[in-house]
C-alpha cells in the first residue's frame, strides 16, 4: 500500500522517514518530493509498504503525530484516474 506523508519538515531525509515507518513492518520504498531547482524537500513524500495491515497500522499510529516539531499527516495515496478518452474512435456514419 502506498502512503502519502504530508507536513514533513524541509530537512527530513528519506532515511529518517523510512526509520519512522519500519517499526510497523517492511518499507518497500520511500521517496521525498524535492523542488527541482533547489533539490530541497517540498515537505511531503510517499512510503510504500507491501503488507496492507502493516501500512494501515502505521497510518493509524503516525497520522497526527509530532515529528521534528511538525504534526504530520499520513493517508493512503490516491491513484490518479485515467484521463477520459477524448478521441472519437467510432467511424462517422457520413464516412461510408
Amino acid at each position: 500500500m502506498k502512503l502519502l506523508v504530508r507536513n514533513l519538515t524541509r530537512n527530513t531525509t528519506e532515511a529518517e522517514l523510512t526509520a519512522l515507518f519500519q517499526p510497523f513492518g517492511t518499507v518497500q520504498s520511500c521517496t521525498l518530493v524535492l523542488d527541482k531547482a533547489t533539490k530541497i524537500s517540498k515537505g511531503f513524500g510517499f512510503v510504500e509498504m507491501p503488507k496492507v495491515g502493516e501500512a494501515k497500522a502505521a497510518m493509524k499510529s503516525l497520522n497526527g503525530s509530532q515529528v521534528a516539531g511538525s504534526k504530520i499527516r499520513v493517508k493512503k495515496s490516491e491513484t490518479p484516474t485515467e484521463p477520459a478518452n477524448t478521441t472519437n474512435d467510432t467511424p462517422d456514419v457520413n464516412d461510408a
